[in-house]
């Protein structure tokens, strides 16, 4: 009881979460200290500051840099949530004061990157150019934390479980198949098993990506091992310049394809690899005007690409 009426008494500021999350971030005082443009002795006195209101030690030192005691990890994950309250509630105050402006921060994965999430942007901004769209690349993993600090109003791709993530929630907007994919004229265009396309190089995701587990499930069932000729990569730029320039194939979304005439769906079909598109975001916070609106044209455009989809498939 004691520690929360020093919570509540005023010496603990708002500067002491700021420090404590950064320094957690970036895995040392000195790189905190860089980060914030603080001298390093303030950064470490301010840390032992709140450790002494708390009265715990909130990280383990070590040669090469600081990581979190059970007692800095919870303080962390609260100290995260007041300041995405506090941006939060920023953001609502001047999206109430002005509903023409605003900044919406979207955390995307590779199946919403090509088709759904420019198209949604596009029609925003067309309605309400006054508001900032914010677009951050990454794997879901590494965008989660980005919902609980504020750093990102939804997270746009492939649904990923989040059972054991509590404080999310999801909304499926449509389903979209994985398709092999190689550039037009690839000498394997004819292929139409696996194991013929193992004679050439391939790009998988990463390790922790849902898509890389699937495509390890449908080489197990055929009894093949993963290709050992491969780059592993997330980013679609890079998966398609990779593709246009070798002989290299791929599994992509549906819609990454069916839009661009340079590359070629191969015959070999991974019905198994289905997954739903949607968008997570935090479960208790309200959205930001700027996000709502956001939210609404993701849902309208997926709306056209279920269509798009069903004719494709039909």
């Amino acid at each position: 009881m004691s520690h929360a009426l020093d919570l509540l008494s005023g010496r603990l500021k708002l500067r002491h979460l700021v420090l404590v999350t950064t320094i957690a971030e970036q895995g040392g005082v000195l790189r905190a200290a860089e980060h914030l443009r603080l001298a390093q002795p303030a950064v470490t006195r301010g840390l032992r500051e709140v450790e002494q209101i708390l009265g715990v030690e909130l990280f383990h030192r070590g040669p090469r840099g600081v990581t979190p005691t059970l007692f800095g990890e919870a303080f962390i994950d609260h100290a995260r949530a007041v300041q995405a309250e506090l941006r939060r509630a920023g953001a609502r105050i001047a999206g109430l004061a002005d509903g023409e402006t605003g900044t919406v921060t979207v955390g995307t994965l590779l199946a919403a990157t090509n088709v759904l999430l420019p198209r949604s942007i596009a029609a925003l901004k067309a309605e309400r150019p006054g508001i900032t769209v914010i677009v951050v690349e990454g794997t879901f993993d590494s965008l989660v934390p980005r919902l609980a600090d504020g750093g990102a109003d939804l997270i746009l791709g492939r649904l990923n479980p989040i059972e054991n993530r509590p404080g999310l929630r999801q909304i499926p907007l449509y389903d979209e198949p994985t398709l092999l994919v190689a550039r037009a004229g690839h000498p394997a265009r004819q292929a139409r098993t696996l194991p013929e396309l193992l004679g050439h190089p391939w790009i998988v995701p990463l390790e922790q990506t849902a898509l890389r587990h699937e495509l390890e499930q449908v080489f197990r069932r055929h009894g093949l091992p993963m290709p050992e000729n491969r780059v592993e990569c997330t980013s679609i730029l890079t998966i398609r310049s990779l593709l246009l320039a070798t002989d290299m194939i791929a599994a992509l979304p549906a819609l990454l394809v069916t839009t661009d005439d340079r590359l070629a769906e191969l015959p070999v079909p991974l019905t198994s690899v289905r997954r739903s598109v949607g968008v997570t975001l935090p479960e208790a916070p309200t959205l930001t005007p700027a996000a709502t609106v956001m939210l609404d044209h993701l849902r309208r455009q997926a709306e056209l690409l279920r269509g798009e989809l069903d004719r494709r498939g039909s």
